[in-house]
């Protein structure tokens, strides 16, 4: 089992070419608190001094750490790390049985290790600053060395409490959210690490890892500075797991000290001095604590733990696998082939806008309706209802009808009702039915404009490849749709002035309605003849409307209110008997002063007489019935009219119109330039695909390997 870690060091260094943390990898990640012996720990691992000192927030940066154990026969790298050209020449082979690599300097190779620690405090200032801050961009380093156990470790930033010197005021905060990134990631080792001259129970690091890993399973215990407890007192309790039980278990280490550190002494030394220490002070535990023992249980827990996460990270792999693919996709070839690149866009830009409109696209929009459905949407629903609220009669008062029934009959008294009436206010309703039709014209447009953007973002993505392309698509349909408008909106108005040019009183609707309404008339005049007192002789009554009797004659008379039927009135009746007239004089034209005839008399509000409220509901009952007819027509020929003269149009010549306004030798240049990211996004979500790639083959390795 041991080849597994190497083999998460392999994965590691494919996603660090691409410079991603897509893929969460097992590691063992490093917590503590300032001070508490994190650095000393992690060197006694390594067997060399590589890490900052200091006093205050040393580490800044995540610094992940990969240990890689080689042959020490071997002192040259493979053909992979250490056979790369560089003029045509080889490295020669590396002086020395250690050596270590950044990320971020490519293929220096360093063999001094104080050169290590020199730039890994010059890369956390350079990202980081000078004012103590910290960043969560990792360093990442490889050492390789026949001293160490195979590990992939995290050293992350000692967990504070108040900022120091120009610190910023929540450093607090900054590091612990760095923390719980590293260890949130489930396929991570939570390596607790704790001062044995403090109260484990106030443990920091054992808090936070209780956070995100509640149940222990992933966290391991580190008890440091053994040495340096109170006289008198002993470490037996917390490392047999009596004072805070820990799964994975507590593992006690002794550092050097700050005096060894300033006098050089040499880890090996520190860890034989350890032994002695622990054999002396522990000697029942001296087995289970210590360096040693920690570096191989951090090897035997890492890789079992490896072992557990492979099936889920194989399954990772292949899902990226495919998102990525698909992205390059999307992306698109490097064009060849500008002439047929630039057709062949413009053709399936205009079939994705037709098939859109027809309900056959291939990308079907779930949130909201669009295209051919929103236009069938205004046609039914919204043009349709806005239809059937426009009152027959809105803005039409009985007065206005009355008035213009007085108008039509000029000087000379009406018998019937003027027609010319009835034409002048009906042609007022039905105009009002223009607006409403305009309206529905200018929906449809403003839908066929944003079909436009529907296609951009949906169905024809390789536009954005190129922006110039795609704004000189927009902008010849936005140019087409903008000439279609003013020739359907010309159409709609045709369509009102050819129902308010001729007034078709023998529709046969409107002459059913006509003789339905005459037969209710007539039915009412038989009722009003049955409920005449027995006194007046029924032959004086004339049916139909005739005007042989001076009954129905002052009836006439006063109902259209002549002058001749006024001043008949006047003489019969007494003043006090003297019924109101519809248009009273003004005071000036009253007895004593001249008459103006000129002044036009004002209508003032009155009950009607029987026959004006008749003529009335005549004329009302007329127009509701000729608007209705009217409307229903508008409501049928209006959708027609746009479908005709916008929708089918545009549909039709739209590919036409784009091959002809676009398709020129002199404009393929300009408009196939790809946008400036592009590129570099192809280039990226290819260098992503071959990593994945690459880690797919590496699990397929192990799986034949260890039978996996």
């Amino acid at each position: 089992m041991e080849p597994l870690i190497p083999v998460i060091n392999k994965l590691q260094d494919v996603f660090n070419t691409v410079g991603a943390d897509i893929i969460q990898l097992p590691q063992i990640v490093v917590v503590g608190t300032q001070s508490s012996g994190k650095s000393s720990v992690l060197e006694s691992l390594v067997g060399r001094d590589i890490l900052p000192r200091g006093t205050g927030i040393v580490t800044r940066r995540p610094l992940i750490l990969q240990l890689v154990h080689i042959d020490p026969e071997d002192r040259r790298k493979t053909s992979e790390e250490n056979e790369s050209k560089k003029n045509g020449r080889l490295y020669r082979a590396i002086e020395g049985e250690e050596w270590g690599k950044f990320l971020h300097t490519k293929n220096k190779i360093y063999t001094d290790f104080e050169e290590i620690r020199s730039e890994i405090e010059a890369e956390t200032d350079r990202i980081s600053g000078n004012n103590k801050g910290v960043s969560d961009e990792s360093i990442h380093l490889k050492i390789f060395s026949p001293h160490v156990v195979n590990l992939t470790l995290v050293d992350l930033p000692g967990i504070t409490k108040l900022p120091v010197g120009d610190q910023p005021v929540d450093i607090e905060f900054q590091i612990k959210e760095l923390i719980i990134k590293y260890i949130s990631n489930p396929n991570s080792i939570i390596l607790a690490v704790t001062a044995a001259n403090t109260d484990l129970a106030t443990s920091e690091a054992l808090k936070v890892a209780r956070d995100v890993d509640p149940d222990g399973r992933r966290t391991l215990a580190v008890v440091t500075k053994l040495d340096l407890m109170d006289a008198g007192t002993d470490a037996m309790d917390i490392l047999m797991g009596r004072v805070i039980p820990v799964k994975l278990g507590i593992i006690g280490v002794v550092n050097r000290s700050q005096l060894d550190i300033n006098q050089r002494k040499c880890v090996a030394d520190a860890i034989r001095d350890e032994y002695a220490f622990l054999q002396k002070k522990y000697p029942s535990l001296t087995n289970r604590n210590g360096t040693k023992y920690l570096a191989r249980t951090l090897n035997r827990l890492l890789m079992h733990h490896i072992r557990d996460c492979l099936p889920e990270l194989k399954t990772r792999i292949n899902v990226l696998s495919a998102q990525y693919q698909s992205l390059l996709n999307s992306y698109g070839e490097p064009v060849d082939d500008k002439n047929s690149t630039l057709l062949q866009l413009i053709t399936k830009f205009a079939a994705e806008y037709c098939h859109t409109i027809e309900g056959t696209a291939k990308y079907i929009e779930t949130t909201e309706l669009c295209g051919g459905a929103r236009i069938c949407y205004i046609f039914h629903e919204t043009f349709g209802r806005t239809l059937e609220s426009v009152d027959p009669l809105g803005g039409l008062s009985t007065i206005d009808v009355l008035t213009a029934i007085r108008n039509a009959t000029g000087p000379r008294p009406a018998l019937f009702v003027p027609e010319v009436s009835f034409e002048l206010l009906v042609k007022r309703q039905v105009k009002r039915l223009e607006e409403p039709s305009l309206r529905c014209v200018e929906l449809v447009h403003e839908e066929m404009q944003r079909i436009i953007q529907h296609c951009s973002n949906y169905s024809t993505q390789e536009l954005l490849r190129f922006p110039k392309l795609h704004d000189a698509i927009v902008e010849v349909v936005t140019a087409l749709l903008r000439k279609r408008l003013p020739v359907t909106n010309e159409m709609v108005h045709n369509l009102v002035a050819i129902e308010l040019a001729y007034i078709n009183t023998k529709h046969p609707d409107f002459a059913d309605a006509c003789g339905l309404m005459n037969n209710n008339i007539e039915e009412q005049r038989r009722n009003r003849m049955r409920d005449l007192p027995s006194a007046v002789p029924r032959d004086k009554v004339v049916a139909g409307g005739s005007q042989s009797g001076q009954n129905v004659s002052e009836q006439t008379d006063s109902g259209m209110g002549n002058w001749r039927g006024m001043l008949k009135k006047g003489e019969e009746f007494a003043a006090g008997d003297r019924p109101a007239a519809l248009y009273p004089l003004p005071a000036m034209q009253q007895k004593g002063y001249a008459v103006n005839l000129l002044d036009v008399p004002v209508p003032v509000s009155r009950k009607l007489s029987a026959r004006e409220q008749r003529d009335c509901e005549v004329i009302e009952r007329l127009i509701k019935s000729y608007f209705l007819i009217v409307r229903k027509n508008i409501q049928d020929s209006v959708p027609k009219a746009v479908m005709h003269f916008l929708v089918n149009h545009v549909k039709d010549s739209l590919q036409s119109e784009l091959v002809g306004q676009l398709y020129k030798a002199a404009l393929l240049d300009d408009l196939l330039t790809e946008s400036e990211d592009m590129a570099q996004r192809r280039n990226e979500a290819a260098d992503m695909l071959k990593a994945l790639q690459k880690a797919s083959q590496v699990i397929a390795e192990i799986r034949e390997t260890h039978m996996w």
